[in-house]
């Protein structure tokens, strides 16, 4: 079998490992992405309804969605793509005072960490969403600068400017084995051929667990289901993404919004959670999200659904990616355990995985990947997933 040497190959072409091919080509980095699909985006992306927002409850989470909404609201003035930026925001709506009081505790992390966010009370936010059911609703909080954009168009995008940089995807190729050499990586070995790097980043999403595995290493990264739907498109009317963070007995939180080409994008957290990884639609989730989408949002009562379509969230057990160097072997990176967010974090995570690469650290970047280290205690807990 032939070798071939890179300086970073990427093991998965979704979410995470395609913007971070761009930015590690675009460095100078000679740049491998593996992946079993037949094309880019191919997993969990295509799964995605495509929200960008930094309102984490976490500074780590904040910092990288902030440089991912700086990196999308750009890009089609940067790079010349249409990937269907939207910057309509975020509201996440308080109808009970435990969250009215939640969301007012995090404002404090949130704005220190150079969000633009603020709370608005009832009739503030209802200027702001007029649709919102207005019985009971006390407000929430809107992030202006938070928005949305299409999945696909933008990850094709990250495709094509990454090969343009060098960067070489390979399609339909799976990963067998991981190289070692003197204890560290030394490149990965497929079902096709072998290749030698210093740097090995694992971005392989719900098959995160087995891909470190490869390496004689653990990571608890757990798959689980989360169905989602698309309307057919209606005239203009709502620009946030509306967040209801109440639980039910069979759910926890939901959103929705309406995308550029005015279609309503919805998904829901199931409760309990449906771990593995079927991706086959019920018959149990439209039932479920109407109501609760129509109880907040009256007048989508008549809405038409065009389809639904369940994709996987890579869960770690503390809600919060997991990124870095694995202690255990030096140039085995980390890019996993997005919990749902790979789709908002892969830009901003992917500039933060050039500067790791290149050792280029700044402090709030050593800050961002000790919050977010492998080997942490994982006994925290995000408070707005």
């Amino acid at each position: 079998m032939t070798s071939h040497v890179f300086d970073v190959i990427i093991i998965g072409a979704g979410s995470v490992g395609a913007p971070a091919a761009f930015f590690l080509a675009q460095a100078g980095l000679r740049t491998l992405v593996i992946d079993r699909f037949a094309s880019v985006g191919q997993g969990s992306n295509k799964a995605a309804i495509g929200g960008i927002r930094a309102t984490h409850s976490d500074p780590a989470k904040i910092q990288i969605c902030l440089d991912s909404i700086r990196i999308f609201s750009t890009w089609e003035t940067h790079y010349g793509d249409n990937i269907e930026w939207v910057a309509g925001g975020y509201c996440f709506v308080a109808y009970r005072e435990q969250e009215a009081l939640a969301f007012k505790e995090l404002l404090k992390i949130q704005s220190r960490y150079g969000l633009n966010i603020d709370w608005l009370d009832r009739d503030d936010l209802l200027e702001v969403v007029p649709a919102l059911n207005p019985n009971g609703l006390i407000g929430g909080t809107f992030s202006p600068e938070d928005g949305s954009a299409s999945p696909m168009r933008s990850l094709l995008a990250c495709y094509h400017q990454a090969v343009r940089h060098g960067a070489r995807f390979h399609f339909r190729e799976t990963v067998t084995g991981i190289l070692t050499q003197h204890g560290r990586v030394a490149g990965v070995r497929t079902d096709q051929d072998t290749y030698h790097a210093g740097t090995v980043i694992n971005a392989a999403g719900p098959w995160a667990t087995q891909v470190a595995a490869m390496a004689g290493l653990e990571v608890p990264v757990i798959p689980d289901s989360h169905e989602a739907g698309i309307s057919e498109p209606v005239q203009p009317f709502l620009r946030p993404m509306l967040v209801d963070i109440r639980p039910t007995e069979d759910s926890a939180n939901y959103y929705f919004y309406q995308h550029a080409t005015g279609q309503i994008v919805f998904c829901i957290t199931p409760q309990p959670a449906i771990v593995g990884t079927d991706r086959r639609e019920t018959s149990v989730f439209l039932p479920q999200v109407s109501r609760r989408m129509v109880d907040l949002v009256p007048r989508l009562r008549h809405l038409r659904i065009r389809r639904t379509w369940r994709g996987l969230y890579p869960m770690t057990p503390d809600g919060f990616p997991i990124v870095g160097e694995a202690p255990e072997l030096p140039g085995y990176v980390y890019a996993v355990g997005m919990c749902g967010q790979g789709y908002m974090l892969g830009p901003g995570l992917g500039s933060l995985l050039v500067r790791m690469v290149q050792g280029n650290l700044s402090e709030n970047d050593r800050e961002a990947i000790y919050h977010l280290r492998p080997d942490r205690t994982f006994a925290g807990h995000e408070k707005l997933q």
